[in-house]
């Protein structure tokens, strides 16, 4: 039975899409077969893997609104043993949609159900919001990863996503776990960045969780990285970021 890991933080721009395609992709090179979920309208994370959006007859929205099964919208990535439900600009509808189905929380958990024996792993990747997308995904996944830049503001995300994580246990999941904060566009040369880890160490005991030892810097062969639509193991293997990546998935996976 494949676990299910979301990747959430309702702040944009904290590295999120990129640690969700960076993780999936360099867990399928080590032989496991994994299924990314992109349910971020914005498709990024579905172009990040090599995967035309537009191309595919199904997406995320036909999943979540039109019934069909997950394993019939799921297409092979540019990564060998790495698959992914893709997202289109349709799936910002599916919020108001939502509202009037049955158990809309479950959603996706229910559509899962058929497919999670096929995969050793299931990344989601969230939105940049705490609205029913997200709801969906964290009823669904058992473990959240929570990236976070390293700046006051990015934490503050933090805190209004642990209210949302706290009502999903009481009410739709309660074995929600938060597997950890990731801090990335991360300098531990840089005076605030040792200020915010600090918080986000203090924070994380508050939510009976841990900061990741490994970090993630800030780095352009990143920004390259995403411009010709390729994770950093297969664009730069060697760079220094692609290690702090390799640091994250050891210590994520233990």
């Amino acid at each position: 039975m494949g676990k299910i890991i979301a990747i959430a933080n309702q702040k944009g721009g904290v590295g999120k899409t990129t640690t969700t395609v960076n993780l999936s992709a360099c867990v399928a090179e080590r032989g496991k077969r994994v299924l990314c979920i992109d349910i971020d309208p914005q498709g990024n994370c579905t172009s990040g893997v090599g995967v035309d959006k537009e191309a595919p007859e199904y997406s995320v929205y036909d999943v979540l609104i039109n019934g069909v099964p997950a394993g019939e919208a799921a297409v092979p990535a540019a990564v060998e043993n790495l698959f992914v439900i893709p997202a289109r600009k349709e799936l910002s509808g599916a919020e108001v949609e939502l509202v009037n189905t049955m158990a809309r929380e479950t959603v996706l958990k229910r559509a899962l159900a058929g497919v999670r024996g096929e995969y050793d792993y299931i990344f989601i990747d969230c939105p940049p919001s705490l609205g029913l997308l997200t709801v969906n995904a964290l009823t669904a996944a058992s473990w959240v990863v929570i990236p976070a830049q390293a700046d006051a503001y990015s934490l503050d995300g933090v805190t209004d996503l642990a209210a949302t994580i706290q009502a999903i246990r009481e009410y739709t999941n309660p074995d929600l776990k938060i597997a950890g904060i990731l801090l990335t566009r991360y300098n531990p040369r840089t005076s605030i960045s040792k200020i915010i880890r600090e918080d986000a160490e203090a924070m994380a005991s508050e939510l009976d969780t841990k900061v990741f030892r490994a970090w993630i810097r800030e780095a352009t062969v990143i920004k390259e990285a995403q411009a010709v639509k390729q994770p950093i193991f297969a664009y730069a293997p060697s760079s220094k970021v692609a290690y702090d990546y390799r640091f994250f998935i050891e210590e994520l996976l233990e």
